[in-house]
């Protein structure tokens, strides 16, 4: 077997396998449960969340790079709009907590960001990048139920809390 045909279907099935995850989490699906640590250390277990309000999750990949810090600072900027829906944001990479500290504490956000430095919940909510230990960009609203009412895979950063606050409003509109 050829060195490019073995990477090949490596890849394929590194893929499949990424495409799975995903694939098993749909809006109308309860999502999964979780406890990370905040960059204050705190823990943060999603089903503390159940019946508190709805509940942005979004995935980044690397916390003090160009988008992500245009979509933490826009979700910052946003964070009265969001809450005024009810709503709490909570922003998920698997850096360490200590950089997470460090990127929350230069950008003055007013929002939890979450320690995934295994990718256990990043690779859960089906965002792990093949290969490596980072996430995808991919925005998830989730009702008091704990139910996922949005999923965003197309996230374009500096847009994504301005989305966000226009999708709670039709999303709370329709219940």
């Amino acid at each position: 077997m050829s060195v490019l045909f073995r990477w090949i279907v490596l890849s394929m099935g590194l893929l499949w396998g990424c495409v799975a995850h995903a694939d098993a989490l749909r809006v109308g699906r309860n999502a999964p449960p979780f406890e990370l640590t905040a960059h204050d250390g705190r823990r943060i277990n999603l089903l503390d969340r159940q019946n508190q309000g709805w509940t942005v999750l979004y995935f980044y990949p690397k916390a003090g790079t160009p988008g992500c810090t245009a979509q933490a600072c826009a979700f910052r900027d946003a964070i009265k709009v969001i809450r005024g829906q009810n709503a709490e944001v909570f922003g998920i990479s698997t850096d360490d907590p200590a950089d997470l500290r460090a990127f929350h504490d230069k950008h003055k956000l007013t929002f939890s960001l979450l320690s995934d430095p295994d990718a256990k919940v990043t690779e859960l909510y089906g965002v792990k990048i093949p290969v490596l230990n980072m996430a995808k960009r991919w925005t998830f609203i989730i009702d008091p139920a704990l139910v996922i009412r949005r999923i965003d895979d197309d996230v374009d950063p500096a847009l994504d809390a301005e989305r966000v606050a226009e999708s709670l409003l039709r999303l709370q509109a329709d219940r």
